[in-house]
């Protein structure tokens, strides 16, 4: 289950928006209700440009062969124990199908992960790979609640958060644990401060049951869905309520629904390590010399180096901010979510090797939310929110600090980043629901899980767990042998062929199919 860590699985997503600034936005807050939800009709209008929340930017383009995005805004309960109180409104965006009428599957409803991540941005600025999809399917997503329009929480200001992500994560003496711990209670505090009342009603099953209600009002029997990242936990928990609702399904980026927030982070550590040991090992067997090291251990010592000497002195990054040791390992990671991104940690590196720290800088700004103004989206804010709604275990300093060597021998770079991550929630405002999400759905429909083998923030393994939880004949595994976090956007021509051809024509792989 994903935990309050710097390494939110909405990273990738968050990277390339940032840099494509290729938005969109739409949505507001609902009020009181007295009609059944179910029968409402949606108001579909041009979409503007999206809010500071959102990650802000430019309106849509236009679609490549005519129309434009439309946004809507769905009306759903605040408290589903309560459908009959107060509403929220829910950002929607869509693109119609582009195919035939009578070819027209339905909708296909997309979560591109985090938690926290706008769907109303990222469709957008991914819609181009999703093109096939389209002509059989209206192209949705959405702001799950809490995040960007969907009644979004806030919590800090944008410079307050500049002090926020500068601080020292990884404390080496009682001072800087009482600094950092103190910076997460007031982080914390300011939640609670400023978005109480929606603080209790951001959980998993909370999003899980305005899925389907969106199906209802989208007009469908059934939810076809694409799951990303948390994305694949949402999944997993609606087809654990709505077995039987479940349409075609494809879980990409799986995340590990047996794990705690603690063996979720342990698992990460791992993962970013495998990654940061793939891009030195393909550093090293370029043909020209490797500019960061002569071996991959060179290369990984290097990096080590430089993250010790930061600790102590930080260079210059985008002033008049500082590069911290603190912000080069969130660049780091960030970068290693993606193969199309290692070009670019090769040259932050470098860079700061020289006493640079712009695009090490740059990419920490990614991974926070942060655009080139300063003003950050509420992805920090909502992570945090659902993912202490949902984790029950609240750690103190002390279980820090006895699991500090295991995360150290998972990853020397990353371990002690991740594991003082697991104090994030011990102040929240609301007890957490569970260890880790229910998603048993005996009696769904197939459901596509694919699992790439390098992928550092959804470790490989969490595919085959997500299977087996899933329950007999229900979860299909796809392994696709590749690096970076997920397998469908990296383009591999079997994994799009195998996804596509589910999707579209119903074909449901064997299980067990690797695409290399």
């Amino acid at each position: 289950m994903p935990n309050p860590s710097p390494l939110r699985a909405a990273a990738l997503t968050a990277t390339a928006v940032l840099l494509a600034a290729a938005l969109s936005g739409c949505g507001d807050d609902g009020g009181a209700k007295d009609e059944d939800l179910s029968a409402q009709k949606l108001s579909w209008k041009d979409c503007p440009a999206p809010s500071a929340s959102q990650g802000g930017g430019d309106a849509p383009s236009p679609l490549p062969n005519g129309g434009t995005w439309k946004c809507a805004t769905l009306k759903a309960p605040l408290d589903w124990d309560k459908p009959e109180g107060d509403t929220i409104g829910l950002a929607l965006i869509r693109a119609e199908a582009s195919g035939a009428k009578d070819k027209r599957i339905g909708s296909l409803v997309f979560n591109f992960g985090g938690p926290g991540g706008s769907g109303v941005t990222t469709l957008p600025a991914f819609g181009q790979d999703y093109a096939q999809l389209r002509t059989r399917y209206d192209l949705v997503s959405f702001d799950p609640r809490g995040v960007g329009r969907s009644a979004g929480v806030k919590c800090e200001s944008d410079e307050q958060l500049d002090a926020y992500f500068q601080q020292d994560a990884t404390p080496d003496d009682p001072a800087e644990q009482k600094a950092l711990l103190d910076s997460t209670k007031e982080f914390n505090s300011a939640c609670e401060k400023n978005s109480g009342k929606t603080l209790p009603y951001v959980r998993t099953t909370d999003a899980a049951r305005d899925m389907d209600l969106m199906r209802q009002v989208l007009g469908d029997d059934k939810l076809h869905y694409f799951g990303i990242s948390y994305g694949t936990e949402l999944g997993g928990v609606y087809a654990h309520l709505f077995p039987k609702r479940v349409g075609r399904a494809v879980f990409d980026a799986v995340v590990d629904p047996t794990q705690d927030a603690e063996q979720g982070s342990l698992g990460q550590a791992r993962g970013f390590q495998l990654a940061l040991d793939n891009f030195a090992e393909d550093c090293i067997s370029k043909e020209n010399d490797c500019p960061l090291g002569d071996s991959v251990q060179n290369v990984k010592d290097r990096i080590a180096k430089l993250l010790r000497d930061l600790d102590s002195r930080p260079i210059p990054g985008a002033f008049p901010r500082e590069l911290t040791q603190t912000a080069a390992t969130s660049g780091i990671a960030q970068a290693l979510y993606s193969q199309d991104f290692w070009e670019y940690l090769t040259e932050g590196l470098q860079q700061a090797y020289d006493g640079d720290g712009r695009v090490l800088m740059l990419l920490a700004d990614a991974m926070n939310g942060r655009d080139q103004d300063g003003e950050y989206s509420n992805i920090t804010a909502a992570n945090v929110s659902v993912s202490c709604a949902d984790d029950k275990a609240r750690y103190t300093t002390a279980d820090v600090e006895s699991k500090l060597p295991e995360f150290r021998e998972a990853s020397p770079l990353f371990g002690d980043y991740l594991a003082w991550g697991l104090a994030g929630c011990t102040d929240w405002a609301v007890p957490g629901a569970a260890d880790h999400p229910d998603v048993s759905a005996p009696g769904s429909a197939p459901i596509l899980v694919v699992g790439n083998t390098g992928d550092p923030a959804t470790p490989y393994e969490g595919a085959r767990k997500m299977v087996d939880s899933l329950g007999s004949g229900v979860g299909v595994e796809l392994t696709y042998k590749g690096q970076g976090h997920g397998a469908y956007d990296s383009g591999n021509k079997c994994v799009r062929d195998a996804v596509n051809g589910y999707l579209l024509n119903g074909r449901v792989p064997s299980n067990g199919t690797v695409c290399s």
